[in-house]
């Protein structure tokens, strides 16, 4: 079985769309379209059709292009369960457990809420992919909109126990910014100061930070790291529940 091609497409000011190809069927999937024209540019110029959307959550900015790219392709849209009465043209809810076809690939869906109250999230285990729409992001985590901080943490956790080598496919380009905060809580960090740096150089040239690995992610970001003690000393919350120490990393980052 083939890998699956995957195509980043930027748009907006700092969103990430995902085209997931699956060269033996042909099955081709965008993840949280905003856009309509862009994908189907990137659609014409690799001679592909779409057949499916996968949505992660239901903002405007992941779901803006359901409709008019259903109504171009006749295509399939998937998307979470509990979000189903938000999200524009669902054929196929799903939740935690579910799995999804593209082909022959699977992808494992995650009940992951906490940047919103039904967000999911699609694991291609055999490409090593995971499309994590606002719950990770590189050096950060959604803001949490609807759901709790325990909420979050648990999601998070979740996501952590897939392999270290789990390709992260972030929905946006935050990384520079969340990494000025990750080093007001950690500075001492060699991982990350590092980080930064390949993440100064990649932004200096115009190129993207993600996808990343969950690897990376654990080294370096403060959202999955509150069982560092400088981490915890930073926020006034040395041996405290790691629930509620992420609840105030969060609670800070809101306020940087």
């Amino acid at each position: 079985m083939s890998a699956l091609e995957i195509i980043q497409i930027p748009v907006m000011q700092d969103n990430y769309l995902y085209l997931i190809h699956d060269s033996a069927s042909g099955d081709t999937a965008i993840v949280d379209p905003a856009l309509e024209d862009p994908v189907v540019a990137e659609l014409d110029k690799r001679g592909w059709r779409l057949t499916h959307i996968l949505n992660t959550h239901h903002h405007w900015d992941h779901t803006g292009a359901n409709l008019a790219l259903k109504d171009r392709y006749g295509l399939t849209i998937i998307g979470p369960k509990a979000e189903a009465d938000r999200i524009p043209g669902i054929d196929i809810q799903v939740d935690e457990g579910d799995s999804v076809m593209l082909g022959d690939h699977s992808a494992d869906v995650y009940f992951v809420p906490g940047h919103t109250s039904g967000h999911i999230a699609y694991h291609f285990s055999g490409d090593t992919a995971l499309f994590c729409g606002d719950t990770i992001f590189s050096l950060g985590c959604g803001r949490l909109f609807e759901g709790t901080p325990a909420q979050m943490w648990t999601s998070l956790q979740k996501l952590m126990a897939l392999p270290d080598d789990t390709q992260l496919y972030c929905a946006h380009e935050y990384t520079a910014a969340n990494g000025a905060f990750a080093l007001s809580v950690e500075p001492n960090n060699r991982a990350l100061t590092d980080r930064m740096d390949e993440v100064t150089a990649l932004r200096a040239d115009g190129k993207p930070t993600v996808p990343t690995t969950l690897a990376q992610e654990k080294a370096t970001n403060p959202f999955l790291r509150p069982t560092s003690p400088e981490i915890q000393a930073s926020v006034g919350m040395q041996g405290a529940p790691l629930a509620d120490v992420f609840k105030e990393i969060r609670h800070r980052k809101d306020n940087f």
